[in-house]
């Protein structure tokens, strides 16, 4: 399957050079609309031949289903010729473990639904739901033990609050996080992760910048029912796709090109489940 060519960016000093435009594979799970396998796989194959080679996922979308069909769409790709990560530690809305048990064995099962022998990164997944403390102490060494293993190349993490990524990553040994996972704070509606820049960059650490539609904010169908967004933010939004609209603008693609002119952002993840999309 021959790979068409996407600008790439390094991913902070991990060596890795990732394509501007990322795979999310969150809606290969269905969780923001219907979805079928055999479309997300070849949605996955459309994605590659266009040069998105960067996959996201996690146990938690789904669950396990999108892992799953990710792991079927994958299984025909040549595994040196793209580049995945998954994450660890979130399972479902309110299910959240974060011990050094439960994460060894979380990525042992993403590594077989996945059908790989490792994934390039792991992100402990939305670490804002319990105590940062005892990730530091306990979730990243438990993943720098599987590191030495050769279970995954370099370490993550995600959440949606922009405090704990200073917090977390001065408690840590310098060089313990390679890279982070922002989502929903760079688009058209929002720029503060662009706050914190300065300092990731000051570390070497790599930036994901994930949804530049803001969870669907500015998206056609806008956003889901548990968008958790004030109305008065949706109400501004929909005035935004509407006006876009009148004006014969498709304001998902112009969100996604506002997200990807900032070269201080390695890539920016966009959720996908069709090969039209991608």
């Amino acid at each position: 399957m021959a790979m068409g060519k996407l600008p790439t960016r390094p991913l902070g000093k991990t060596g890795l050079q990732v394509p501007i435009l990322a795979f999310g594979a969150s809606p290969l799970g269905g969780i923001y609309q219907a979805s079928k396998d055999e479309v997300g796989i070849e949605a996955v194959h459309e994605a590659f031949k266009l040069g998105m080679n960067f996959f996201d996922t996690s146990p938690h979308y789904g669950p396990i289903r999108s892992e799953k069909v990710l792991g079927q769409a994958l299984k025909s790709l040549p595994r040196d010729k793209y580049i995945l990560e998954t994450k660890v530690g979130r399972y479902g809305e309110e299910n959240f473990d974060f011990s050094a048990e439960t994460v060894t064995r979380s990525l042992k099962e993403s590594l077989q639904r996945l059908n790989v022998d490792y994934v390039d990164i792991v992100h402990v997944h939305d670490v804002e739901f319990r105590d940062l403390d005892q990730i530091c102490k306990e979730t990243f060494p438990a993943l720098q033990k599987l590191k030495q293993e050769g279970l995954l190349r370099f370490i993550g993490f995600s959440c949606f609050p922009l405090k704990p990524y200073k917090y977390i990553i001065d408690k840590l040994p310098e060089g313990t996080v390679d890279v982070i996972l922002s989502y929903a704070h760079y688009s058209l509606q929002n720029t503060t992760l662009t706050d914190i820049v300065p300092y990731l960059k000051g570390k070497g650490i790599g930036i994901v910048n994930a949804s530049p539609l803001a969870l669907g904010l500015l998206g056609p169908h806008g956003p889901p029912e548990w968008h958790p967004a004030p109305q008065k933010v949706k109400d501004t939004c929909k005035a935004a796709v509407d006006a876009a609209s009148k004006r014969g603008v498709d304001i998902t693609r112009l969100a996604i090109q506002y997200s990807l002119q900032n070269e201080d952002f390695a890539t920016t993840l966009v959720g996908m489940h069709t090969p039209e999309e991608a």
